[in-house]
């Protein structure tokens, strides 16, 4: 990973992992330099899991990103400073079916020593390397007042990613 990022493990990611993902929001990317997209997401966490350090993110099948998460071997989580929030408002309410997100906003899409997108405008890049997924299944919801975020039954799909390089400013 280049440009003014230093390289970070993962324990030294700073901030309160509520507020990144819940508030201030990412933008999580799959796909290559050649062929990628990008999407807005308040859904997901980090943690430890199967001895490794995680983060997971959930995707509908409906959105775009959806076919790049299934292709890619890696994917990328982009948190942004709050003068950002216009562009992670655009890349959450566009599709990259009808739009170029990266030139309609001016962020600027780089690549990892894997190939994974990142955008050099972020001031925290985690790549994680997928290592499970899951389909959400409503009939499991204990709480069923949750299904009421799926109006439309485009249930996510839930993937989790070992991290495998994090890089902050």
């Amino acid at each position: 990973m280049r440009n003014s990022f230093k390289p970070i493990k993962p324990e030294e990611i700073g901030g309160n992992v509520f507020t990144m993902i819940g508030t201030d929001w990412m933008l999580v990317t799959a796909g290559t330099l050649e062929s990628y997209n990008t999407l807005t997401a308040s859904w997901g966490g980090m943690g430890h899991l199967w001895r490794r350090n995680v983060c997971f993110t959930f995707i509908r099948p409906s959105r775009y990103t959806f076919d790049f998460m299934e292709k890619s071997q890696y994917f990328t989580l982009c948190f942004f400073e709050e003068k950002y929030r216009s562009v992670l408002n655009f890349c959450g309410s566009r599709s990259g079916r009808d739009v170029d997100k990266a030139k309609e906003t001016g962020i600027s899409p780089a690549a990892t020593d894997n190939g994974s997108v990142y955008f050099t405008e972020a001031r925290l890049v985690i790549e994680c390397e997928k290592i499970y997924y899951h389909d959400v299944m409503p009939k499991q919801f204990i709480k069923k007042e949750i299904d009421e975020l799926y109006p439309n039954g485009d249930y996510s799909r839930m993937y989790i990613g070992e991290i495998t390089n994090a890089m902050a400013r």
